[in-house]
């Protein structure tokens, strides 16, 4: 049987330039080419998002926040650094690990750590997943 292949047979890079065409963002060429690598499954993982967000972004459907994907795809498979109000120049990826640690008052730190994270202009937890 010859015809046209049905979209979710396509490498997810095919997908995502067919929906994206020219205008493809290079992260979202990131987050296709690793689904090609491993699965959409295993991307999604890795950005700590579900598979279903993975897919609507690479078929440029996603209804939610681009610029949350973006940030964590650019953390977790472009391995970019972000400047932390505490820490200094860090990677995206201990970026996300500091946003996701829940509050302590046993280390300064952390308690400055906390607190920074809540205005950050780096700040991605907390969104739809």
């Amino acid at each position: 049987m010859s015809g046209h292949p049905n979209q979710t047979s396509l490498a997810a890079l095919t997908r995502a330039r067919l929906a994206w065409g020219a205008a493809m963002p290079d992260w979202v060429e990131h987050l296709a080419l690793a689904a090609d690598r491993t699965s959409q499954s295993a991307a999604a993982r890795r950005i700590q998002y579900s598979p279903a967000v993975v897919s609507h972004v690479l078929k440029r459907t996603y209804p939610g926040a681009l610029d949350k994907v973006e940030a964590a795809v650019r953390a977790a498979l472009m391995r970019e650094t972000v400047a932390c109000p505490v820490l200094g120049e860090i990677s995206g990826a201990d970026c996300l690990a500091q946003q996701r640690e829940p509050y302590s008052n046993q280390n300064p730190q952390r308690v400055a750590l906390f607190s920074a994270c809540q205005r950050c202009p780096n700040k991605i937890t907390g969104r739809n997943r």
